[in-house]
Protein backbone atom coordinates (compact mmCIF):
# COMPACT_ATOMS: atom_id res chain seq x y z
CA UNK A 1 0.00 0.00 0.00
CA UNK A 2 2.53 2.14 0.88
CA UNK A 3 4.55 1.66 -2.39
CA UNK A 4 1.51 2.05 -4.50
CA UNK A 5 1.32 5.86 -2.75
CA UNK A 6 4.91 6.38 -3.21
CA UNK A 7 3.74 5.64 -7.00
CA UNK A 8 1.05 7.65 -7.02
CA UNK A 9 2.48 10.58 -5.79
CA UNK A 10 5.52 10.45 -7.95
CA UNK A 11 3.01 10.37 -10.92
CA UNK A 12 1.56 13.62 -9.49
CA UNK A 13 4.81 15.39 -9.17
CA UNK A 14 5.37 13.90 -12.55
CA UNK A 15 2.61 15.72 -14.25
CA UNK A 16 2.67 18.78 -12.45
CA UNK A 17 6.53 19.23 -13.64
CA UNK A 18 5.37 18.42 -17.08
CA UNK A 19 2.89 21.06 -16.95
CA UNK A 20 5.39 23.48 -15.33
CA UNK A 21 8.00 22.78 -18.08
CA UNK A 22 4.83 23.40 -20.97
CA UNK A 23 4.11 26.34 -19.29
CA UNK A 24 7.75 27.26 -19.32
CA UNK A 25 8.46 26.62 -23.21
CA UNK A 26 5.10 28.76 -23.96
CA UNK A 27 4.22 29.14 -26.95
CA UNK A 28 5.80 25.70 -28.66
CA UNK A 29 2.99 25.69 -31.28
CA UNK A 30 0.37 28.15 -33.43
CA UNK A 31 -1.41 30.57 -31.02
CA UNK A 32 -4.69 32.35 -32.32
CA UNK A 33 -6.17 35.77 -31.79
CA UNK A 34 -9.57 35.67 -31.37
CA UNK A 35 -11.45 38.86 -32.98
CA UNK A 36 -14.97 40.14 -32.65
CA UNK A 37 -14.31 42.74 -35.66
CA UNK A 38 -14.85 41.90 -39.08
CA UNK A 39 -11.37 41.70 -41.62
CA UNK A 40 -10.10 44.45 -42.18
CA UNK A 41 -12.01 47.08 -39.93
CA UNK A 42 -9.80 49.34 -37.63
CA UNK A 43 -9.67 47.06 -34.90
CA UNK A 44 -8.60 43.87 -37.47
CA UNK A 45 -5.87 45.97 -38.39
CA UNK A 46 -4.39 46.74 -35.37
CA UNK A 47 -4.86 43.28 -33.87
CA UNK A 48 -2.90 42.24 -36.75
CA UNK A 49 -0.15 44.52 -35.96
CA UNK A 50 -0.16 42.75 -32.37
CA UNK A 51 0.06 39.21 -33.92
CA UNK A 52 2.84 40.33 -36.22
CA UNK A 53 5.04 41.50 -33.06
CA UNK A 54 4.01 38.03 -31.41
CA UNK A 55 4.58 35.67 -34.24
CA UNK A 56 8.43 37.62 -33.89
CA UNK A 57 8.69 37.45 -30.30
CA UNK A 58 7.69 34.24 -30.17
CA UNK A 59 9.24 32.40 -33.07
CA UNK A 60 5.71 31.07 -33.60
CA UNK A 61 2.68 32.10 -35.96
CA UNK A 62 0.23 33.74 -34.81
CA UNK A 63 -3.33 33.94 -36.30
CA UNK A 64 -6.19 36.44 -36.27
CA UNK A 65 -9.74 34.86 -36.31
CA UNK A 66 -12.59 36.69 -37.20
CA UNK A 67 -15.77 36.15 -35.33
CA UNK A 68 -17.81 39.51 -36.03
CA UNK A 69 -21.68 39.53 -35.16
CA UNK A 70 -24.11 40.13 -32.15
CA UNK A 71 -22.45 43.19 -31.16
CA UNK A 72 -19.37 40.56 -29.94
CA UNK A 73 -21.62 38.01 -28.63
CA UNK A 74 -20.27 35.38 -31.01
CA UNK A 75 -16.74 36.10 -30.39
CA UNK A 76 -17.28 36.12 -26.44
CA UNK A 77 -18.80 32.97 -27.03
CA UNK A 78 -16.34 31.09 -29.06
CA UNK A 79 -13.79 32.35 -26.89
CA UNK A 80 -14.94 31.07 -23.80
CA UNK A 81 -15.46 27.55 -25.05
CA UNK A 82 -11.41 28.08 -25.80
CA UNK A 83 -9.41 25.24 -24.32
CA UNK A 84 -7.65 27.31 -21.59
CA UNK A 85 -4.13 26.85 -22.27
CA UNK A 86 -2.74 30.18 -23.23
CA UNK A 87 -3.66 29.01 -27.43
CA UNK A 88 -6.44 30.68 -27.61
CA UNK A 89 -6.55 34.37 -26.58
CA UNK A 90 -9.56 36.72 -26.93
CA UNK A 91 -8.63 40.54 -28.39
CA UNK A 92 -12.63 41.76 -27.88
CA UNK A 93 -13.10 45.70 -28.92
CA UNK A 94 -14.40 47.74 -26.08
CA UNK A 95 -18.15 47.27 -27.11
CA UNK A 96 -18.09 44.30 -25.83
CA UNK A 97 -17.75 45.62 -22.84
CA UNK A 98 -20.33 48.34 -22.81
CA UNK A 99 -23.65 46.32 -23.58
CA UNK A 100 -26.28 46.48 -20.47
CA UNK A 101 -27.13 43.25 -19.81
CA UNK A 102 -30.15 42.00 -20.49
CA UNK A 103 -31.25 44.45 -22.44
CA UNK A 104 -33.21 44.11 -25.62
CA UNK A 105 -30.89 43.00 -28.52
CA UNK A 106 -27.97 42.59 -26.53
CA UNK A 107 -26.55 39.08 -26.82
CA UNK A 108 -26.87 37.19 -22.98
CA UNK A 109 -23.45 36.49 -22.93
CA UNK A 110 -22.78 40.49 -22.73
CA UNK A 111 -21.14 42.54 -21.18
CA UNK A 112 -18.08 41.43 -20.33
CA UNK A 113 -17.06 41.62 -16.65
CA UNK A 114 -13.47 41.34 -15.77
CA UNK A 115 -12.41 38.96 -14.07
CA UNK A 116 -15.69 36.69 -14.15
CA UNK A 117 -16.19 35.82 -17.24
CA UNK A 118 -12.44 36.11 -18.95
CA UNK A 119 -8.57 36.94 -17.18
CA UNK A 120 -7.30 40.05 -18.02
CA UNK A 121 -4.00 39.99 -19.59
CA UNK A 122 -3.64 43.64 -20.93
CA UNK A 123 -5.07 46.85 -22.78
CA UNK A 124 -3.69 46.79 -26.33
CA UNK A 125 -4.65 49.82 -27.75
CA UNK A 126 -6.96 53.16 -27.62
CA UNK A 127 -8.00 54.98 -30.58
CA UNK A 128 -10.08 57.91 -31.08
CA UNK A 129 -12.67 57.87 -33.72
CA UNK A 130 -12.29 59.31 -37.32
CA UNK A 131 -15.34 61.09 -38.93
CA UNK A 132 -16.28 61.70 -42.58
CA UNK A 133 -19.10 62.47 -44.46
CA UNK A 134 -20.61 62.13 -48.20
CA UNK A 135 -19.14 64.65 -50.46
CA UNK A 136 -22.65 64.96 -51.58
CA UNK A 137 -23.84 67.02 -47.92
CA UNK A 138 -21.25 69.72 -49.15
CA UNK A 139 -19.90 70.58 -45.43
CA UNK A 140 -16.28 70.49 -44.20
CA UNK A 141 -16.56 71.01 -40.73
CA UNK A 142 -18.40 70.04 -37.84
CA UNK A 143 -20.32 73.22 -37.11
CA UNK A 144 -21.27 72.89 -40.51
CA UNK A 145 -22.99 69.86 -39.99
CA UNK A 146 -24.54 70.83 -36.96
CA UNK A 147 -26.29 73.69 -38.86
CA UNK A 148 -27.34 71.43 -41.76
CA UNK A 149 -28.38 68.68 -39.21
CA UNK A 150 -30.87 70.99 -37.38
CA UNK A 151 -32.25 72.07 -40.70
CA UNK A 152 -33.25 68.36 -41.85
CA UNK A 153 -33.97 66.39 -38.56
CA UNK A 154 -33.45 62.63 -38.62
CA UNK A 155 -33.07 63.07 -42.44
CA UNK A 156 -28.92 62.74 -42.60
CA UNK A 157 -27.82 59.00 -41.77
CA UNK A 158 -24.66 58.00 -40.15
CA UNK A 159 -22.89 54.63 -40.60
CA UNK A 160 -21.69 52.80 -37.74
CA UNK A 161 -20.54 48.98 -36.58
CA UNK A 162 -23.65 47.69 -35.13
CA UNK A 163 -26.33 48.83 -32.38
CA UNK A 164 -24.30 49.45 -29.30
CA UNK A 165 -20.62 49.45 -30.56
CA UNK A 166 -18.79 52.36 -30.00
CA UNK A 167 -19.07 53.86 -33.28
CA UNK A 168 -22.63 54.16 -32.44
CA UNK A 169 -22.15 55.39 -29.11
CA UNK A 170 -20.61 58.13 -30.32
CA UNK A 171 -23.00 59.72 -32.89
CA UNK A 172 -25.39 59.12 -29.97
CA UNK A 173 -23.56 61.47 -27.56
CA UNK A 174 -22.56 63.64 -30.57
CA UNK A 175 -26.59 63.71 -31.13
CA UNK A 176 -27.31 64.32 -27.43
CA UNK A 177 -24.58 67.01 -27.02
CA UNK A 178 -25.28 68.87 -30.59
CA UNK A 179 -28.69 68.97 -29.94
CA UNK A 180 -29.75 66.82 -33.34
CA UNK A 181 -31.12 64.02 -34.31
CA UNK A 182 -29.13 61.63 -36.92
CA UNK A 183 -30.74 58.17 -38.49
CA UNK A 184 -28.75 55.19 -37.52
CA UNK A 185 -27.64 52.87 -40.33
CA UNK A 186 -25.83 49.72 -38.63
CA UNK A 187 -23.31 47.71 -41.26
CA UNK A 188 -21.80 44.36 -39.22
CA UNK A 189 -19.05 44.12 -41.88
CA UNK A 190 -17.73 47.83 -40.81
CA UNK A 191 -16.82 51.18 -42.90
CA UNK A 192 -15.62 49.09 -45.47
CA UNK A 193 -18.99 47.44 -46.09
CA UNK A 194 -20.82 50.89 -45.69
CA UNK A 195 -17.97 52.70 -47.97
CA UNK A 196 -20.08 52.77 -51.24
CA UNK A 197 -23.55 54.01 -49.61
CA UNK A 198 -21.70 56.97 -47.83
CA UNK A 199 -19.84 57.95 -51.44
CA UNK A 200 -22.78 57.91 -53.41
CA UNK A 201 -24.68 60.19 -50.65
CA UNK A 202 -27.05 57.53 -49.59
CA UNK A 203 -25.69 57.67 -45.85
CA UNK A 204 -24.68 60.96 -44.79
CA UNK A 205 -21.78 60.16 -41.46
CA UNK A 206 -19.50 57.33 -41.42
CA UNK A 207 -17.09 56.69 -38.73
CA UNK A 208 -14.05 54.49 -37.30
CA UNK A 209 -11.13 54.40 -35.98
CA UNK A 210 -8.25 55.69 -38.91
CA UNK A 211 -7.41 52.39 -40.35
CA UNK A 212 -11.36 51.61 -41.44
CA UNK A 213 -11.59 55.63 -42.87
CA UNK A 214 -8.30 56.75 -43.27
CA UNK A 215 -8.15 55.30 -46.93
CA UNK A 216 -11.64 56.85 -47.96
CA UNK A 217 -10.54 60.23 -46.42
CA UNK A 218 -6.99 60.55 -47.89
CA UNK A 219 -8.16 59.06 -51.51
CA UNK A 220 -10.51 62.37 -51.23
CA UNK A 221 -13.92 59.52 -51.42
CA UNK A 222 -15.09 60.94 -48.17
CA UNK A 223 -14.66 64.31 -46.66
CA UNK A 224 -13.01 63.88 -42.86
CA UNK A 225 -14.51 66.82 -40.47
CA UNK A 226 -12.72 65.59 -37.31
CA UNK A 227 -11.96 62.87 -35.03
CA UNK A 228 -12.93 62.01 -31.27
CA UNK A 229 -9.98 62.09 -29.02
CA UNK A 230 -9.53 64.80 -26.62
CA UNK A 231 -6.53 66.76 -28.52
CA UNK A 232 -5.12 67.23 -31.95
CA UNK A 233 -2.52 63.61 -32.82
CA UNK A 234 0.72 63.41 -33.97
CA UNK A 235 0.32 62.98 -37.74
CA UNK A 236 -3.04 64.63 -38.12
CA UNK A 237 -2.74 68.01 -36.62
CA UNK A 238 -4.59 69.47 -39.36
CA UNK A 239 -7.41 67.41 -38.46
CA UNK A 240 -9.53 69.10 -35.35
CA UNK A 241 -11.05 67.36 -32.81
CA UNK A 242 -14.89 67.16 -32.41
CA UNK A 243 -14.26 69.12 -29.01
CA UNK A 244 -13.03 72.00 -30.38
CA UNK A 245 -16.73 72.89 -31.38
CA UNK A 246 -18.51 70.67 -28.58
CA UNK A 247 -16.38 71.02 -25.89
CA UNK A 248 -16.19 67.83 -23.00
CA UNK A 249 -16.68 65.71 -26.17
CA UNK A 250 -14.56 62.54 -25.41
CA UNK A 251 -15.16 58.94 -27.35
CA UNK A 252 -12.69 56.34 -28.34
CA UNK A 253 -12.25 52.40 -28.99
CA UNK A 254 -9.98 50.28 -27.43
CA UNK A 255 -9.22 46.53 -27.44
CA UNK A 256 -7.99 44.25 -24.74
CA UNK A 257 -6.37 41.13 -24.55
CA UNK A 258 -8.21 38.41 -22.50
CA UNK A 259 -7.47 34.64 -21.53
CA UNK A 260 -10.44 31.85 -21.08
CA UNK A 261 -10.76 31.16 -17.88
CA UNK A 262 -8.74 28.45 -16.35
CA UNK A 263 -5.96 29.28 -18.50
CA UNK A 264 -2.81 29.01 -16.11
CA UNK A 265 -1.85 31.88 -14.40
CA UNK A 266 1.79 31.67 -15.45
CA UNK A 267 1.03 31.61 -18.88
CA UNK A 268 -1.08 34.81 -18.56
CA UNK A 269 1.95 36.53 -16.49
CA UNK A 270 3.89 35.88 -19.80
CA UNK A 271 1.82 36.89 -22.12
CA UNK A 272 1.51 39.97 -20.02
CA UNK A 273 4.88 40.57 -19.80
CA UNK A 274 5.15 39.29 -23.56
CA UNK A 275 2.52 42.00 -24.66
CA UNK A 276 4.21 45.22 -22.97
CA UNK A 277 7.16 44.23 -24.04
CA UNK A 278 6.05 44.49 -27.56
CA UNK A 279 4.41 47.38 -27.30
CA UNK A 280 7.24 49.03 -25.80
CA UNK A 281 9.23 48.70 -29.06
CA UNK A 282 9.51 51.85 -31.08
CA UNK A 283 8.69 50.88 -34.50
CA UNK A 284 5.03 49.18 -33.02
CA UNK A 285 3.97 52.51 -30.92
CA UNK A 286 5.19 53.97 -34.65
CA UNK A 287 2.63 51.85 -36.79
CA UNK A 288 0.22 52.89 -34.33
CA UNK A 289 0.85 56.14 -34.62
CA UNK A 290 0.26 55.79 -38.38
CA UNK A 291 -3.18 54.35 -37.64
CA UNK A 292 -3.97 57.02 -35.05
CA UNK A 293 -3.73 54.95 -32.28
CA UNK A 294 -1.68 54.79 -28.88
CA UNK A 295 -0.46 51.13 -27.34
CA UNK A 296 -2.03 50.87 -24.25
CA UNK A 297 0.69 49.87 -21.74
CA UNK A 298 -1.89 48.48 -18.99
CA UNK A 299 -1.31 45.58 -16.94
CA UNK A 300 -4.13 42.58 -15.83
CA UNK A 301 -5.29 44.82 -12.67
CA UNK A 302 -4.95 48.35 -14.30
CA UNK A 303 -7.12 47.18 -17.45
CA UNK A 304 -9.92 45.78 -15.11
CA UNK A 305 -9.95 49.38 -13.25
CA UNK A 306 -9.87 50.83 -16.71
CA UNK A 307 -12.71 48.88 -18.09
CA UNK A 308 -14.67 49.73 -15.07
CA UNK A 309 -14.48 53.41 -16.00
CA UNK A 310 -15.29 53.38 -19.46
CA UNK A 311 -18.77 51.30 -18.64
CA UNK A 312 -19.27 53.89 -16.43
CA UNK A 313 -18.65 56.42 -18.47
CA UNK A 314 -20.85 54.92 -20.97
CA UNK A 315 -24.02 53.89 -19.19
CA UNK A 316 -26.13 56.80 -19.30
CA UNK A 317 -26.18 56.38 -23.13
CA UNK A 318 -26.42 52.75 -23.29
CA UNK A 319 -29.53 52.77 -20.90
CA UNK A 320 -31.27 55.09 -22.65
CA UNK A 321 -30.27 53.03 -26.36
CA UNK A 322 -32.04 50.42 -24.15
CA UNK A 323 -35.16 52.21 -23.05
CA UNK A 324 -36.01 52.89 -26.63
CA UNK A 325 -35.59 49.41 -27.51
CA UNK A 326 -38.07 48.56 -24.71
CA UNK A 327 -40.45 51.72 -26.21
CA UNK A 328 -40.81 50.17 -29.38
Amino acid sequence: MKAMKLIGLGLAFALIGAGAQAQGNYPNKPVKLISDSAAGSSNDVTIRVLADHFSQLWGQQVQVLNHPGAGGGISARVAAQAEPDGYTLYVPASSTFLAIKGAPGVSPNLPIELPKDFLPVGLLMTQPMFIGVSKTLNVKTVPELIELAKKRPGEISFAATGRGRVTHLTMELFQQMAGVKLTFVPYTGGPAAAMNDVTSGRVGIVLDGYPGVGGAIDGGLIHGLAHSGDKRLTGFESMPTVAETLPGFRSGGWNAVLAPLGTPDAIVRKVSADLMTVQKRPEMQERYRQLGSFVGLLGPQELIEFARVEQAMWRPILQKLADEVEQK
